[in-house]
């Protein structure tokens, strides 16, 4: 389904959000959430906030994300709240992959509303880096909470397909 202009979220920052890229070891094609604007499921921006440090974003779930009738499908916000941990880490300068993560949803998430989201690095033990992240809506109600334990790799393990990209 093809979402019209007029009825795309703008996914503005707040005051204090800087625009993010996704760093250049992801890779020059658009994630799994990042897709595009023509989509009727989930819609995705990404920000800094320098003041502590955690990567934030707006997020739109639509039709397509549907899961009980007129809200968002756990698996669309967890798909949110994952993206987002292995993302604050990669920009933190850790190359991750995840290993675990756990979502808790607290309330359902009404369809065809932006929402914030915020992940950060909670801590780094070697290898293993925990993470945190949660899903609110504009008045601060929480739909959502995840942590997560993502694993450094070597991003030489990306070099390869990397490289198949740009030819």
């Amino acid at each position: 389904m093809t979402i019209s202009q007029s009825e795309q979220p703008a996914l503005q920052p707040e005051p204090g959000w800087s625009a993010i890229d996704h760093p250049a070891a992801f890779g020059s094609r658009p994630t799994f959430l990042t897709g595009g604007d023509d989509t009727d499921r989930l819609r995705v921006r990404y920000y800094y906030r320098s003041q502590d440090e955690h990567l934030v974003g707006k997020a739109w779930f639509g039709p397509g994300a549907q899961g009980p009738p007129g809200h968002a499908h756990g698996g669309s916000i967890s798909a949110l709240l994952d993206e987002a941990m292995g993302f604050a880490s990669w920009v933190a300068g850790l190359t991750v992959v995840a290993a675990e993560i756990k979502i808790r949803f607290i309330e359902m998430l009404p369809l065809g509303h932006e929402v914030q989201f915020e992940a950060w690095v909670k801590r780094v033990n070697g290898r293993k880096v925990l993470t945190g992240s949660r899903v609110l809506g504009p008045d601060g109600t929480v739909f959502g909470k995840g942590t997560g334990l993502f694993i450094v790799i070597d991003a030489e393990k990306f070099r390869k397909v990397l490289e198949s990209e740009g030819s």
